[in-house]
């Protein structure tokens, strides 16, 4: 049965907040560098000494592949490509506010750049197969079908340090419009 990765189901579950992400606020982002879709690797912290929004991302879903079985299920998980699309069609707003957009997922960069190019993402996608942003910022994680993904949350940072974090995102689709709405209210 294929999927409308870009619609949300009615009735999805609602995550809760696990305070999976109560610490983030204040630390500073790391040096990592991680593969981009625009080529080569983007450096976190070099970004972040700007305005960096990142959004962390479970997995974006690739035509003609089943989702992991019970995806629909996990809260927060499903709405990957609708989030990354509303970054898209925000990205305007976004860099007149001076920000840097970023969007990271543990899936490798083949399955990242078919997925930008096939939904015309206009900014990085950030491959972190291994999982490395998540072990130094200790950042929430789930499990299906014996990957490891990352939990759904957007963090801004300036300075080199993260002033921001939403946590759980959902829907995640409205996420992108959040985030702008807290900048206009600072």
């Amino acid at each position: 049965m294929p999927s409308d990765f870009a619609a949300l189901p009615p009735n999805l579950p609602v995550p809760a907040d696990d305070g999976g992400a109560d610490h983030l606020a204040g630390l500073a982002v790391p040096s990592l560098e991680l593969p981009s879709t625009q080529g080569g690797t983007v450096d976190l912290v070099q970004v972040a000494q700007g305005r960096l929004v990142a959004y962390a991302y479970p997995r974006t879903g690739v035509p003609g592949q089943l989702s992991p079985l019970g995806w629909d299920d996990i809260p927060g998980a499903r709405g990957c490509t609708p989030q990354s699309c509303a970054y898209r069609d925000s990205l305007a707003e976004f860099a007149a506010l001076g920000a840097t957009v970023v969007g990271i997922s543990a899936q490798g960069s083949a399955e990242q750049r078919e997925f930008s190019e096939r939904e015309h993402i206009p900014f990085p996608l950030l491959s972190d197969s291994d999982l490395a942003l998540a072990d130094r910022l200790r950042l929430p994680t789930f499990e299906v079908e014996g990957m490891t993904l990352y939990r759904r949350l957007t963090f801004v940072a300036e300075g080199g340090a993260i002033v921001k974090v939403f946590y759980p995102v959902f829907p995640p689709d409205r996420n992108a419009g959040e985030v702008l709405a807290w900048f206009r209210q600072r």
